[in-house]
């Protein structure tokens, strides 16, 4: 049998239909996400002593814990330039690449997991966010020599496009905040790319990517000096935060949505309805009158505009009273 609605069931479908995905409306929240760590990143840039303080209290609680990952893999990168330079490209540039393409990738072929996914990885960014401004940390490159890194980003800058004091475009540097190195959020958004490339890619090739990019992003932060290895542990257990509240926060955002929809669609459907009746007569002194009538007693020639067809020819109706009286 036909299928019967009923008078409210058409909000169902508008509702749908706003729920779906588009990416005009997909762009501004993530050009949002960016603007807000970049904004979160140079918030603290000039509280140069606490970061200090905060990378040496690092390397002391590394100490204790007898990890040193650090020292190695940087002198390693610093001796051999096949493998610093390209580590140097691989910090200044892939995350910038690669995260936004695995977003692109399942916006457009794992539509029914892009939600959440995006939901997770900027739940996680701003709780990084909140550890770079309440936890500015300056990175080893940026200690003092006598602790013994070698900063490659400085190092190999004749080979890049970065300057010596930043992995930003060359003058650019003073525009970034170097204190924020806790948590990593290079490892942290590495190891989102590697789950959606493990659980979605479908393939051997991209489940290897979601394994050896995390790993190697992870050895390349540490090697150029410009995280600490707990920095790379903290951006790991910001993503797991980030993935425990993403139920939550996605509970939020559809209230938030319900609400709008349900302020809206009303409007909408109203303003339509408004359209489409038909207009309501004017009442004054006892007359009714309407767009393209004649007002009552005025005199109008038969040719002016808004004289009706069939009208009487002005003089018409003053004959006809005359005779009648």
């Amino acid at each position: 049998m036909p299928h019967t609605e009923s008078p409210g069931s058409d909000i169902t479908p508008r509702t749908r239909t706003r729920t779906r995905l588009r990416w005009w409306t997909e762009l501004p929240l993530i050009l949002l996400l960016y603007g807000c760590y970049s904004a979160g990143r140079l918030l603290v840039r000039d509280d140069v002593a606490a970061a200090v303080d905060h990378g040496l209290a690092i390397l002391h609680i590394e100490k204790v814990l007898r990890l040193n990952a650090e020292h190695p893999l940087n002198r390693l990168f610093t001796r051999e330039p096949w493998l610093g330079i390209p580590a140097d490209f691989w910090y200044a540039s892939l995350h910038y690449l690669v995260t936004p393409a695995i977003l692109i990738w399942l916006f457009r072929s794992r539509s029914a997991h892009y939600r959440a996914a995006r939901t997770w990885l900027m739940t996680s960014t701003f709780i990084g966010l909140i550890g770079f401004t309440l936890l500015p940390t300056c990175p080893p490159r940026l200690l003092s020599p006598a602790h013994g890194f070698v900063d490659t980003m400085a190092h190999y800058s004749s080979y890049g496009w970065w300057g010596a004091d930043a992995s930003a475009p060359r003058g650019l540097g003073g525009m970034t905040n170097q204190y924020a190195a806790m948590p990593s959020l290079h490892v942290g958004w590495a190891l989102w790319c590697g789950v959606m490339l493990w659980r979605y890619g479908g393939t051997r090739p991209a489940k290897a990517a979601g394994v050896v990019y995390p790993l190697v992003t992870t050895i390349v932060v540490v090697g150029t000096a410009n995280h600490y290895l707990l920095d790379a542990v903290a951006g790991a257990a910001v993503m797991g935060a980030g993935l425990l509240l993403t139920p939550l926060v996605t509970r939020c955002l559809n209230r938030v949505k319900e609400r709008i929809v349900v302020r809206v669609v009303p409007v909408a459907a109203g303003s339509r309805g408004a359209q489409t009746a038909p207009q309501a007569s004017i009442v004054s002194g006892g007359c009714q009158t309407s767009a393209g009538e004649r007002i009552p007693r005025q005199r109008e020639s038969r040719f002016e505009p808004g004289a009706e067809p069939g009208a009487s020819p002005p003089g018409a109706g003053d004959g006809a009273a005359a005779a009648a009286r």
